[in-house]
């Protein structure tokens, strides 16, 4: 499926290097980019195996989270209307090698632009070359946030560090979340999850309930990551 001129709308508002391309590269790049729906819940690593390409979110919501070890998902970002994820594309990148997956959160309108054609204009374009630097910056900002947190900081602190950040992105105090999805954001397990929420409705900050939480108290909750 061939993009729209819709979506090549959006890919010149969207993609910050756009004008210092040239003709020809524009072109290129609008032959090649690939317009893909994806349900709420649905994996984005089943419909191709490896390395996909640089991935620009035109609605929706998606999900970044790797697996440890033991199997654990731990949420590194998510992606929401006119962001990039450069690791979708990184088998383009040199000595990165790690597994990044996707998941839809919302029903998602995604743009995909072909690691070859990509890494061709990130070669030839010093505008596409800084661009892709501060994107890997900044991701990798994200990513070593996600892991000082794990390694560094109290369940207790984390646990209101995503409410708190969940609230944000729902635009309510009332959240529509479980205790699993939490916990698979977290890399923990439902059980701690479920604890450390008992333990939060006790000291007034929150109450929890079948499918959901609500932020009762967010000035204490925001205490806790004073400490």
């Amino acid at each position: 499926m061939a993009v729209t001129q819709e979506d090549l709308a959006f890919m010149k508002e969207s993609l910050p290097f756009w004008n210092k391309i040239s003709e020809e590269q524009q072109k290129q790049l609008t032959r090649s980019t690939m317009p893909h729906t994806y349900a709420k819940g649905q994996s984005m690593d089943n419909d191709s195996q490896g390395c996909k390409g640089l991935l620009l979110v035109k609605s929706g919501q998606i999900r970044a989270y790797i697996l440890s070890e033991a199997g654990k998902e731990i949420t590194l970002y998510r992606l929401f209307e006119r962001d990039l994820c450069i690791f979708s594309a990184s088998c383009m990148l040199k000595d990165i090698h790690f597994d990044i997956y996707m998941e839809a959160e919302r029903d998602s309108n995604i743009l995909m632009i072909p690691t070859a054609i990509y890494n061709e204009l990130n070669k030839s374009s010093l505008a596409v070359s800084n661009y892709t630097s501060d994107l890997i910056s900044s991701r990798f900002t994200d990513v070593m946030w996600v892991m000082e947190q794990v390694v560094f900081m109290s369940f207790d602190k984390r646990l209101a560090n995503f409410l708190l950040e969940q609230s944000v992105i729902d635009g309510s105090d009332t959240l529509s979340i479980t205790h699993e999805a939490i916990a698979k954001h977290m890399g923990s397990a439902r059980e701690v999850v479920t604890r450390m929420l008992q333990y939060f409705q006790n000291e007034g900050m929150v109450t929890h309930f079948r499918g959901g939480v609500t932020i009762t108290d967010r000035k204490k909750l925001e205490s806790l990551l004073k400490y």
